[in-house]
């Protein structure tokens, strides 16, 4: 069959579609890959990036070369709108992309809120490029003298990213201002443990407080507090970007695509996703990157069959996970099944799974 396949995206849970695009191009299939630069950075690697454990290049794959060197077109844009009637995509360039099956797959924004807006040095989490940026400003301002730096949010990105701003220099001094807690919603054996991994690392952990504005150099806490940050590194969760809530597609809450137990859109089956973006409708999951992951080959087969035909593979989301979160320094603090343990070999075990991860999509 002939046609129009557009990847929205060039995230984690399309890489195997962008690996095996020759099975489409070659079989008369156009793809386009719209995404908003010629690399996409693997989050797993992004604290490592800020504490100066990785190279740019290590931690990041080139869709951009990945697409053209299997037949198909990349653009360097970004999609506003989705018109499903018309089959068509709107790009923030003005253009617009006709498509007969479309896979979105754009990831996650930390919501700014404009109080923090004044502050000189603020840092979301994501996209992670941000993080780069983060570590050049960081680096400056140690290089000035001015040490102080905050972290705003307590979840597996805040408790990394503040191990990651202590690792790049021991004259950082880095808080973090975990608003429900520490790991809250985890194991309380986890969050005893990453608390201790903070007291360690001489990071000052501040629970039940939050970040509510921000101006240059300081940051104002909910108890009233003044609290000092020549950096403001923002890790509060995740939303959605507003594309598939403005197109009037089917959406969670928060603005998430809702799909089915096949990654397809619950309205448009010819509209597919994955990563960050979705709202799987059979179970709810948590936005970790092991579902993205694990999503790889379900939209490359579910896309294949949309074209060529063959049965829809189901998506089955596991219940149980590893979880190893990058302590800076050559360590990680790793969860499975119950047990809890730091030190190198945690690392090594993350890093041997990002690096073998990203080797599968090198050109």
């Amino acid at each position: 069959m002939r046609g129009r396949l557009v990847l929205v995206g060039a995230g984690h849970a399309h890489l195997t579609v962008l690996r095996r695009l020759e099975e489409f191009t070659s079989r008369g299939v156009r793809v386009t890959v719209v995404g908003p630069a010629a690399v996409h950075y693997y989050s797993g690697m992004g604290p490592g990036l800020l504490a100066g454990a990785y190279r740019p290049e290590e931690a990041r794959v080139a869709v951009r070369a990945l697409a053209l060197a299997r037949g198909a077109e990349f653009r360097e844009d970004r999609a506003v709108a989705v018109d499903p009637a018309a089959r068509r995509i709107v790009l923030a360039s003005g253009g617009a992309l006709p498509y007969d099956a479309a896979s979105f797959n754009v990831g996650s924004l930390v919501p700014v809120d404009p109080r923090l807006a004044p502050h000189a040095a603020l840092f979301p989490v994501k996209p992670i490029e941000n993080l780069l940026a983060a570590r050049q400003a960081l680096s400056a301002c140690l290089a000035a003298g001015r040490t102080a730096v905050a972290v705003a949010g307590g979840g597996p990105a805040g408790l990394e990213v503040a191990c990651a701003a202590r690792a790049l220099s021991p004259q950082a001094e880095v808080t973090l201002v975990a608003g429900e807690g520490l790991l809250a919603g985890f194991s309380p054996r986890l969050r005893r443990r990453a608390a201790a991994a903070l007291r360690e690392r001489g990071v000052r952990l501040r629970e039940g407080e939050r970040v509510v504005a921000a101006e240059a150099g300081e940051a104002l806490l909910s108890s009233g507090t003044r609290l000092a940050c020549a950096v403001l590194l923002l890790a509060v969760g995740v939303r959605p970007p507003p594309l598939f809530a403005d197109s009037g597609l089917p959406t969670d809450a928060e603005g998430a695509l809702r799909v089915n137990g096949y990654l397809q859109s619950v309205a448009h089956p010819e509209i597919y996703g994955g990563g960050d973006c979705i709202h799987f409708d059979p179970r709810p999951l948590p936005k970790v990157g092991v579902y993205a992951v694990r999503q790889n080959p379900v939209l490359y087969a579910n896309l294949r069959a949309f074209f060529f035909g063959g049965s829809p593979v189901p998506f089955r989301p596991q219940r149980r996970f590893l979880l190893a979160f990058n302590l800076g320094d050559g360590r990680a603090l790793v969860h499975w099944r119950g047990w809890v343990f730091d030190g190198r070999a945690g690392f090594r075990l993350k890093d041997r799974l990002d690096r073998g991860f990203l080797r599968r999509f090198r050109p």
